[in-house]
């Protein structure tokens, strides 16, 4: 009686090698959603980098329309303001992670002026996107920033 009952619980549980098989499918499958949730981050914060020096962008159109000039510096965090106090723009962000900064290069004159950030996905090709990096920036831990956009009367 005892020899049929252990052979009739063998029959119904799993062996080690199945149970292996079912382990390794499962580490497969939540290393690929995994990865896929990574790139989904980091084209997140790229997207945010964007749409941030965009909003910077027309803030110093705002700035340079009222005062023919634009300012000699912004910070992240700070509040962008011109003559008599009036504000552009209420808080400069910040870039989403505390790793990078953005930077804002003014002319001379103050005439023109470049911002830039860091871009983490190196597949992005879009415009503004220079993957070498543009020579003179430092935006990205040291290396040179990857992304850019410019007043409307020079280049990044």
């Amino acid at each position: 009686m005892r020899v049929l009952r252990n052979r009739v619980l063998s029959e119904l549980s799993f062996t080690l090698l199945e149970l292996l098989v079912v382990i390794a499918i499962l580490g497969v499958l939540a290393a690929m959603i995994s990865g896929n949730f990574v790139t989904s981050m980091v084209k997140g914060r790229d997207a945010k980098r964007k749409s941030d020096l965009e909003h910077i962008q027309k803030a110093l159109e705002m700035y340079y329309e009222d005062n023919r000039q634009y300012p000699p510096s912004i910070a992240a965090g700070g509040v962008l303001t011109g003559a008599g106090g009036k504000i552009y723009m209420q808080i400069i962000p910040p870039d989403p992670t505390s790793s990078f900064d953005y930077e804002y290069v003014v002319s001379g004159d103050r005439s023109s002026y470049q911002l830039y950030s860091c871009i983490e996905n190196a597949n992005d090709a879009g415009s503004g996107v220079d993957q070498d990096g543009y020579t003179g920036t430092s935006c990205c831990n040291g290396s040179p920033c990857k992304y850019g956009i410019s007043s409307t009367n020079t280049t990044p």
